[in-house]
């Protein structure tokens, strides 16, 4: 999702020698062929959008693939990266990275400053580690090894999966079915109260570039903090809330039961873009519009 969504912003600001794999072409666990990789492109900047990810089910049941993976896949590239002579990289973390019972909204600042919220320690703890070798590598050698935390992800190319998905691609799938089903109900998780923020992948997408194409002049400034970056709206709303967006943006009629047997997550996750917002970043699409067309790429893929 987010690779595609850098992809489309990138061509769009008339990036046109850019370097890309599948993932059939490279396996980026492979770490002698990530090498090997980095040798042959030799680029200029890198972008590392590459992970092992899922919602709240998917975390709290394979924790152990989730740790590994993403460790090995950032591992494997930052090192690959600086080896090859990469100066310019861009490391996207997640904002699980942050205290379960953080104060809001969510500064840079508070990183390692408490206890993560179980249901994705394992995951955050992959993405912290990511965001300390860009940091460390930065520390040590001087290159502009720099880490995003954008807030909750959603667009084109989501995952629509029920029990492996997102939230709001998740939602999106479970709506759609049941009206087609002419379902009286749907069934969701937790209790609704949890607040986020969430911000369209293509948004993500241009803070990210964005951020990219300023990054030389801030690090030239010793203005360590570059070095990690929230991305959001500065807004959160409730999955409940969130949950009666859909509805309308669906066309479901039916109603909403919340099974309180499962896992809320972290209470709240709203994000302190002030650092970004400093620099002249706004994101440009509200959440009723990327709902609508990410419902209307959903569509097209049925």
């Amino acid at each position: 999702m987010v690779g595609s969504a850098l992809l489309r912003r990138l061509s769009k600001g008339g990036y046109q020698n850019i370097v890309l794999k599948t993932r059939q072409e490279l396996d980026l666990l492979d770490q002698p062929a990530v090498n090997k990789f980095f040798q042959t492109e030799q680029p200029d900047y890198v972008f590392i959008a590459a992970a092992k990810v899922g919602g709240i089910n998917a975390n709290n049941t394979y924790p152990a693939e989730f740790i590994y993976q993403n460790l090995v896949i950032e591992t494997n590239i930052i090192q690959a990266a600086f080896k090859s002579g990469v100066q310019d990289l861009m490391f996207l973390g997640s904002s699980c990275i942050y205290p379960r019972d953080c104060h809001q909204p969510i500064s840079e600042d508070y990183l390692l400053t408490g206890s993560l919220e179980p249901t994705n320690e394992a995951y955050a703890i992959a993405k912290i580690a990511g965001v300390k070798l860009c940091e460390s590598y930065h520390r040590q050698y001087q290159v502009r090894y720099t880490s995003v935390i954008p807030a909750n992800l959603y667009g084109p190319n989501d995952n629509f999966n029920i029990d492996s998905g997102h939230v709001i691609a998740s939602l999106i799938r479970k709506m759609h079915l049941a009206k087609l089903a002419q379902d009286k109900t749907v069934t969701c998780w937790g209790s609704g109260k949890p607040l986020r923020d969430f911000i369209s992948v293509d948004d993500a997408a241009d803070a990210c570039v964005f951020i990219m194409e300023n990054l030389r002049e801030g690090f030239e400034e010793g203005d360590h903090r570059n070095n990690l970056t929230n991305i959001g709206t500065g807004t959160a709303i409730s999955i409940l809330e969130l949950a009666e967006t859909i509805k309308t943006v669906v066309g479901y009629h039916g109603g909403v039961q919340w099974d309180t047997s499962k896992p809320d997550g972290m209470p709240c996750k709203s994000l302190d873009c002030h650092r970004l917002n400093a620099l002249g970043w706004v994101p440009k699409t509200s959440l009723k519009e990327g709902l609508t067309q990410t419902y209307e790429w959903f569509l097209q893929q049925c």
